[in-house]
C-alpha cells in the first residue's frame, strides 16, 4: 500500500513501490560462494573442491621441482642449449601422447586414470631426488627422467581437464577453470620462493624430494572424492577416435583459431619459463633465490589474471581476454628478452603471466563450453598438445639461438613476429572479438 503524505497526497508516484526495509547486508561467504556471480562459487561443489585443494599442494612441489631442476643442469652444464634440450624433453611428451590421451580420456574412468599417473608421476619424481641427494644424478640421466615425467603428465592432461567440469557444473565451468588457474599460479608463487630458499640454504636435492611428496595430495583427493563415471563414447579403433577428433578440429573454424592462438603462445612465447635461469645468473646476476623470485613473480601474475577469470560474468565476451591477453603476454616476454634490470623484469613477468592466462584459460573455458560431451577429451588433447607440446620445440628453437647470438636476442626475436600476427588477429577477425 502506498502511505500518504500529511497533507493525503501519496507519498510516492503511482506505479513507484516504497522502498523495502534495509535488512542485513549479505554475509561475505555467502557474496564469495553465490551461483553465478560469487568469485569461489566453483568451491561450494565438494568434490571440485577436494580435487581443488589436492592439486593446489601438489603444484607447490612442481614449481619447486622446476626451478631446482634448471638450477641444477646450468650449473652442471652451462650451457643455455642443454637447458633448452632437457625443457624439450619434459614437454616433448605432449606431441606425441596428447592426442592418443583425449581419446582415452573420453573412454576410461577418468578418476582411477588420474590415480594411476599420478602414482606413476611420484615414482619418478622420487627417483630425481634419490639420485641427486647420493651425488650420482648425470646430466642424461635428467634428460631421460624429464621424458619420463612428461610423458606421465602429458597423459594425464586431457582426463583432469575434463574431470574440472565432471566436478564442478556446466554453468560454472568457466569459474572452475579459472579456479584451476588460480591454485596452480598461486603454487607458482609460492612454490619458487621456498624453492629458491631451500637452493640457497640447504640443497637442490630438498625440493625435489618434497615435490615426490606433493604428489600424495592429490593422489588422497582423487580416492576421496564422490565420482560418477561419465558415458564413454563407442569403442572403435585409436585411429578412429583421432580422426573423429581432428574431424570435429577442421570443421569449426572458431576453436581451430583458438587452438592455434595457443600453440603460438606456446612455440614462441612460454620458452621464457624455461630460460629464466640463465637471466637470472647471467644477465640479472641475482642467483639462485633471485630465481625463486622471478618465477614467483610469474605466478603472481597468473594469479591475479585468473582471479580476473574468477570474476568475469557470466554471458559477457571472452573473445577480448584471448586477443588482448595474447598480445600483452608477448609484449612482456619482448620487455623480459631486453630488460637489465631486476625489478623490470619483475615488473613484465607479472604482467606476462597475468596475460598468459588470461589468454589461455580463456581458450580451455570457450573449449569447455562450445564442444559436445561425447568430444570433448579429444578437442581438450589438442589444446593440451598445443599448449604443452610446442614450448619444447620452442625451448629447442630458442636454446639453439641462444648459443650464437645470446639468449635475450633469441627470446626477443621469438616473441616479435607473434606479437605482430596477434595485432593483425586483433584487428582483421572481428567475429573473435564477439566470442562468448
Amino acid at each position: 500500500m502506498n502511505p500518504p503524505k500529511p497533507n493525503g497526497e501519496p507519498l510516492y508516484p503511482e506505479g513507484i513501490a516504497p522502498p523495502r526495509p534495509a535488512g542485513p547486508a549479505p554475509a561475505l561467504p555467502t557474496l564469495l560462494f553465490a551461483p553465478r556471480t560469487g568469485v569461489l562459487r566453483s568451491l561450494r561443489h565438494p568434490n571440485y573442491r577436494l580435487f581443488w585443494a589436492g592439486n593446489f599442494l601438489s603444484n607447490i612441489g612442481t614449481w619447486m621441482h622446476q626451478v631446482a631442476l634448471g638450477w641444477l643442469v646450468l650449473e652442471m652444464t652451462n650451457s643455455p642449449f642443454l637447458l633448452g634440450l632437457v625443457g624439450f624433453a619434459q614437454f616433448a611428451p605432449a606431441l606425441i601422447f596428447s592426442l592418443p590421451s583425449g581419446v582415452l580420456a573420453d573412454r576410461v574412468n577418468r578418476r582411477k586414470w588420474l590415480l594411476a599417473t599420478h602414482a606413476a608421476m611420484l615414482a619418478v619424481a622420487l627417483a630425481i631426488a634419490v639420485l641427486t641427494s647420493l651425488g650420482l644424478i648425470t646430466y642424461p640421466q635428467i634428460v631421460i627422467l624429464a621424458f619420463l615425467l612428461g610423458t606421465t603428465s602429458s597423459i594425464s592432461a586431457p582426463a583432469f581437464q575434463a574431470m574440472v567440469r565432471d566436478l564442478s557444473s556446466r554453468e560454472d565451468v568457466l569459474n572452475a577453470i579459472a579456479l584451476n588457474s588460480v591454485q596452480f599460479n598461486l603454487s607458482r608463487f609460492i612454490g619458487p620462493s621456498i624453492a629458491g630458499i631451500l637452493v640457497s640454504a640447504v640443497s637442490i636435492s630438498a625440493c625435489f624430494y618434497v615435490n615426490a611428496a606433493s604428489y600424495l595430495a592429490p593422489l588422497i583427493a582423487l580416492a576421496r572424492v564422490t565420482y560418477r563415471p561419465h558415458a564413454a563414447t563407442a569403442m572403435g579403433s585409436m585411429a578412429t577416435g583421432l580422426a573423429d577428433g581432428f574431424r570435429y578440429l577442421r570443421g569449426h573454424k572458431q576453436i581451430s583459431l583458438l587452438v592455434s592462438i595457443v600453440a603460438l603462445v606456446s612455440l614462441f612465447g612460454l620458452p621464457y619459463l624455461i630460460f629464466l635461469p640463465v637471466f637470472a645468473r647471467d644477465v640479472l646476476v641475482v642467483g639462485a633465490r633471485g630465481l625463486g623470485y622471478m618465477t614467483s613473480a610469474t605466478g603472481g601474475g597468473a594469479l591475479l589474471g585468473a582471479l580476473v577469470l574468477a570474476t568475469w560474468p557470466a554471458g559477457r565476451r571472452r573473445g577480448p581476454l584471448v586477443l588482448i591477453g595474447t598480445l600483452v603476454f608477448f609484449t612482456g616476454v619482448l620487455v623480459v628478452a631486453l630488460s637489465e634490470h631486476f625489478y623490470l623484469t619483475l615488473a613484465a613477468l607479472v604482467v606476462t603471466g597475468g596475460a598468459m592466462v588470461c589468454s589461455i584459460a580463456t581458450v580451455n573455458s570457450l573449449i569447455q563450453t562450445l564442444v559436445p560431451d561425447d568430444v570433448r577429451g579429444r578437442v581438450l588433447s589438442w589444446h593440451t598438445m598445443a599448449y604443452f607440446g610446442f614450448s619444447p620445440i620452442g625451448s629447442l628453437l630458442v636454446g639453439t639461438l641462444a648459443d650464437t647470438w645470446g639468449t635475450p636476442a633469441a627470446l626477443a626475436l621469438s616473441a616479435a613476429g607473434p606479437l605482430v600476427l596477434v595485432a593483425a588477429l586483433l584487428v582483421f577477425v572481428p567475429w573473435l572479438r564477439h566470442l562468448q
